[in-house]
C-alpha cells in the first residue's frame, strides 16, 4: 500500500501521480504498487513537486508496520525515535526556513 499527500503541486505532477495511483481526495493518492514502481513514483515527485511539498507512505516490514518519508517545506518534520519514525512539529516561526 501506497499513500501520497501533496500540497501545492504542480498539475504536471498531479497527472503523472494519477496515472498509477487513484486520487481519493485533492492531492491525496493511494495503490498497491512494487517497490520498483514506488521509487520510480518518488522520482517523479522530487523533479516535479517545485514550490509545493509531499509526504509520502507505504507498508513495510517494520516494527510500525509503514515507513514515510517527506519534501518540501512544512511545520512537520520526521525523526527517528528509538527505532521509530514519528512527525515532530517546528514552531510557526521556524517553518518557512527549512
Amino acid at each position: 500500500m501506497l499513500v501520497i499527500v501533496t500540497e501545492n503541486a504542480p498539475p504536471r505532477l498531479r497527472g503523472r501521480l494519477a496515472v498509477w495511483l487513484l486520487e481519493v481526495r485533492a492531492g491525496v493518492y493511494i495503490g498497491k504498487v512494487s517497490a520498483k514502481v514506488r521509487e520510480m513514483l518518488w522520482e517523479q515527485v522530487e523533479h516535479g513537486i517545485e514550490n509545493g511539498n509531499v509526504v509520502f507512505a507505504w507498508k513495510t516490514n517494520t516494527e510500525s508496520g509503514y515507513d514515510f518519508k517527506t519534501l518540501g517545506k512544512n511545520r512537520r518534520i520526521p525523526v527517528d525515535f528509538d527505532g521509530l519514525r514519528l512527525v515532530s512539529f517546528l514552531p510557526e516561526d521556524k517553518a518557512n526556513v527549512l
